[in-house]
C-alpha cells in the first residue's frame, strides 16, 4: 500500500492559481487550518473557494486569494457571520460568489460526488436564492407531474482539503466527534484530496480509537496526508480539543483594523510552518 504522506507546503506544492479548492468542515469546526495557512503564505491567487465557511473563507478573501467563494454561509459560530468576510462582502472586494442555502450546498456537494451534472430540489423556488443568482437555472421534471424544479450545480473541484481526527499513513480518515460535517462528499468530489488529521495511526489501531462508524474517509479517495497535530486550531476538533474562543475574538477583532489585521498576520499566519505555529502557540501556555 502506498504511503501517502506529505507536508502542508508539499500539498501546496500540488495545487495551482486558479484553482477551485474545497475545503471540508463546518463554520468554526474541524476545519484544515494547517493547510490554509500553507495556502496564505503562498503565492496561490484567483481561487475558487468552495466551503460551509469559517475562518478559512475569512483568512483567505482578506489576504486577496479568492476571485470567487460558494457558500452555504460564512460563520464563526459563537461569532454569527464571518468578519473578515463581512468586510470583503460589503466592501466589493470580493468579485464573484455564489450564495446557497445549506440544503442546496450539500445537493451541489452531493452531485459531485456522484459524478452527475446536478441535483434537482424545490429549495430556492419563489426565494432571493434564485433572484440573487441568476445563473441558476431550472428544470422540468420529465415525468407527468411536469413539476419545475431547481437544478443545483455540481461543484467541480480540483482539489479538497478535510480534517480528521485520525488517519493511517495510506490515507483511511477517522473523525471522533459528533460530526461528519459532509467531509465524506468534499472528498469523493475533488479531483484530489488531502487529508490533515491530528495524529496518524497504525491501520490496525483505529478501532482503538472510535467504533467503525467513525471510518468514513476511505483511502481510494485521499491522494496526500498530513499529521498536523493542532491542525484545525483556532477551530474546534473534538474530542481532541475545543474551539479556542479567546483566540477567534482577537482574530475577529482584526476585520476592523487594518493595522491589527497585518499585525495578527505577521504574528500567526504568515510563520514558515505548522510546527513554528505550534511552538507560539506552546509560548502562550494554553496548549
Amino acid at each position: 500500500m502506498a504511503d501517502k504522506r506529505m507536508t502542508e507546503d508539499e500539498v501546496v506544492g500540488e495545487l495551482e492559481s486558479g484553482m477551485t479548492i474545497g475545503i471540508g468542515g463546518w463554520g468554526s469546526r474541524r476545519k484544515p487550518m494547517s493547510l490554509v495557512r500553507a495556502i496564505l503564505r503562498s503565492d496561490l491567487t484567483d481561487l475558487h473557494i468552495v466551503s460551509y465557511g469559517g475562518p478559512d473563507v475569512g483568512i483567505l478573501t482578506a489576504a486577496g486569494k479568492c476571485r470567487k467563494v460558494t457558500y452555504g454561509f460564512v460563520s464563526l459560530d459563537s461569532i454569527a457571520l464571518e468578519p473578515h468576510f463581512r468586510s470583503a462582502r460589503q466592501s466589493g472586494s470580493l468579485p464573484d460568489f455564489l450564495e446557497l442555502d445549506e440544503g442546496a450546498f450539500y445537493l451541489g456537494l452531493m452531485a459531485a460526488a456522484h459524478r452527475v451534472p446536478f441535483y434537482p430540489t424545490r429549495a430556492g423556488l419563489g426565494s432571493a436564492m434564485m433572484t440573487e443568482n441568476p445563473d441558476l437555472k431550472t428544470v422540468t421534471s420529465p415525468y407527468g407531474d411536469g413539476e419545475e424544479l431547481v437544478a443545483i450545480p455540481a461543484f467541480e473541484m480540483d482539489a479538497v482539503l478535510i480534517h480528521m481526527n485520525r488517519a493511517d499513513q495510506r490515507g483511511n480518515g477517522q473523525f471522533l466527534g459528533p460530526d461528519l460535517y459532509f467531509d465524506d462528499l468534499f472528498a469523493m468530489a475533488g479531483k484530489k484530496t488531502y487529508l490533515s488529521a491530528e495524529r496518524i495511526v497504525a491501520t490496525e489501531d483505529f478501532l482503538a480509537e472510535g467504533p467503525v462508524h467513525t471510518l468514513r474517509i476511505p483511502r481510494i479517495h485521499v491522494d496526500g496526508v498530513i499529521e498536523a497535530p493542532l491542525g484545525a486550531h483556532f477551530t474546534e476538533c473534538p474530542p481532541d480539543y475545543g474551539r479556542d474562543e479567546a483566540f477567534q475574538r482577537e482574530y475577529a477583532a482584526t476585520a476592523r483594523d487594518e493595522d491589527l489585521w497585518k499585525q495578527f498576520r505577521t504574528d500567526w499566519l504568515d510563520l514558515e510552518s505548522h510546527e513554528a505555529y505550534q511552538a507560539k502557540l506552546s509560548e502562550r501556555g494554553q496548549w
